[in-house]
């Protein structure tokens, strides 16, 4: 069997995730920790922990089992008081944190409850923050960094991290290294800022796929194609390049994209096939849009599907 691992995080990373388990491929998953905003920093603040919010959905999109389960862990509280906006999920994570000693046990432990096939691993046991760096001028924690990304010459971190061993001997194991849709400097780019991993991502034999957004992030890639997506995380490999494109080639029906727009600065990633083919990498490109609730999303299973085509394609 195939393997593949996937680097991301936030709703693009469970999305595609959600369609990979369809497919006859073994599946990694490193999840960034970086994330400080909304339940997942209050439990960080509050109880010293690695960022669990991303991990806790990754665990449902990769879930095998009945409907009320998943609704139980999606269940957020929305009454006032010291509960307020937290996931049960998020809470579970938590609690098993304290009870297993680190993140990666208690995401092994919810993996078995859950059935779910393949691996997750977080990228890192510690608590961290994004920083966003300006000459001597600092922006602390992914939230700010978020906000901020026009006046960000550099990404960091605020202490040097560990990555798990796993982790690095999975990039070495890997047949195809995946970066997921998602925030590209919030959740992907985070996976590039430790030495170690640039040195796993440059000894290691499988090719990169960028799996490219749908449709720009206001104050982060507002105005974005899809090759200066690209162009910053080759800027931030060093030593590789992405290799394989997988891009969206069909618009929304106007009225969403205006919609999109008006609402909430958010217009699609041009599709600029001369530049991508130019910065060395193979397009893989489809007709990738799911319209769910008025929202824009990547299709789980056409995306997956692009993916598991190229790994079959490439025995």
């Amino acid at each position: 069997m195939k393997k593949g691992i996937v680097f991301g995080g936030g709703t693009g990373l469970a999305v595609l995730l959600s369609g990979l388990k369809q497919f006859p491929v073994d599946v990694t998953t490193v999840i960034s920790v970086s994330d400080n905003g909304s339940s997942t920093g209050v439990l960080k603040r509050e109880l010293d922990i690695p960022a669990v919010g991303d991990v806790g959905k990754v665990l449902i999109s990769m879930a095998n089992v009945d409907e009320d389960f998943t609704r139980l862990l999606r269940y957020r509280f929305s009454r006032d008081g010291s509960l307020h906006n937290h996931p049960v999920r998020n809470i579970m994570l938590a609690a098993l944190i304290d009870l297993k000693g680190s993140l990666s046990e208690a995401t092994n432990y919810m993996s078995r409850l859950l059935n779910i096939r393949g691996t997750i691993l977080p990228l890192t046991e510690e608590k961290v923050e994004l920083v966003g760096i300006n000459g001597e001028e600092e922006y602390f924690g992914q939230v700010a960094v978020s906000a901020n990304v026009k006046n960000i010459r550099r990404l960091d971190y605020d202490h040097s991290i560990h990555v798990s061993e796993a982790v690095i001997e999975k990039i070495g194991e890997a047949d195809l290294i995946i970066f997921s849709p998602g925030s590209l400097y919030t959740s992907i780019l985070p996976h590039m800022l430790s030495p170690e991993m640039l040195r796993a991502f440059s000894k290691a034999k499988a090719p990169i796929l960028y799996a490219c957004n749908i449709v720009t992030q206001p104050g982060e890639t507002d105005h974005y194609s899809v090759s200066e997506h690209v162009e910053v995380i080759n800027s931030y490999l060093k030593e590789r390049t992405v290799d394989i494109v997988l891009a969206n080639n069909t618009l929304p029906e106007q009225e969403i994209v205006d919609h999109y727009l008006r609402t909430e600065g958010k217009e699609p990633v041009r599709l600029d096939r001369e530049r991508i083919r130019e910065l060395g990498a193979e397009l893989i490109e489809d007709d990738l849009v799911s319209i769910e609730n008025g929202a824009i999303r990547h299709n789980a299973l056409k995306t997956a599907f692009q993916i598991f085509a190229w790994l079959m394609r490439n025995e």
